[in-house]
């Protein structure tokens, strides 16, 4: 069983949206009590950055096929449908640890 969750968290191009995004997910995965280590980057690194890494949160539209479960987080900056997003990032981390 897996220690904990590596989650990659990746914005458009610079930093700002993916540190408020990065904050609300570790909040989220540590009220939930899921292990989890967060990396963040630009969707330009994602087919390199992807196979160090569980799962893949995006808060932009990336259009390419990535081999990881990918999860829109755009939601948790712009608080539309924040709730069902932290939802989805707690089950599928939970079934990522529970997986391995």
């Amino acid at each position: 069983m897996a220690s904990e969750v590596k989650v990659l968290v990746a914005c458009g191009s610079g930093i700002a949206t993916s540190t408020v995004a990065q904050e609300k997910v570790k909040e989220i995965l540590r009220d939930a009590k899921i292990p989890a280590k967060i990396t963040k980057g630009t969707v330009g690194q994602l087919p390199v950055l992807q196979n160090g890494v569980d799962v893949i949160m995006l808060t932009t539209r990336y259009g390419k096929p990535l081999n990881k479960p990918v999860i829109q987080v755009f939601g948790l900056i712009s608080g539309i449908n924040e709730d069902a997003v932290a939802e989805e990032i707690i089950s599928t981390c939970r079934d990522i640890l529970n997986q391995s």
